[in-house]
């Protein structure tokens, strides 16, 4: 096997990955648009199985901007919603409560006298 062998090896595999990405992308994205008819979508699908380099071409020069404008939707959704989530955990027990809880497992037993110390400290901060 000589060397250009092995660059050859690597650029085609180089090649086939990138081939492999932008398909992954462009099923992910039919497959997260809420607008396109499932018909459509079956219809993009098939022409990638049969026809996939083409149909990847004129899939995104048709709906390449679609596909940015619907993926920084839906990471600003799932932003809302976390911050949501951690606001909601956050709300739901004060520096207060910790403490008591905190107290609550040293009079139990199940901490001992520096983790109770400890917990408080974070409960504080």
């Amino acid at each position: 096997m000589s060397f250009w062998d092995v660059v050859w090896f690597i650029v085609i595999s180089f090649a086939f990955v990138a081939y492999l990405m932008v398909m992954f992308s462009i099923l992910m994205d039919l497959f997260r648009d809420r607008d396109t008819n499932g018909w459509v979508k079956a219809v993009w699908i098939l022409c990638l199985i049969f026809l996939p380099f083409a149909t990847a071409l004129v899939y995104l020069i048709v709906r390449g901007r679609g596909m940015a404008d619907r993926q920084m939707r839906d990471a600003s959704e799932m932003k809302k919603q976390q911050d949501a989530y951690i606001r909601d955990v956050a709300a739901s027990a004060s520096p207060a409560d910790q403490i008591a809880q905190a107290r609550k497992m040293l009079d139990a037993g199940v901490i001992s006298q520096p983790e109770y110390e400890r917990l408080k400290e974070k409960a504080l901060v």
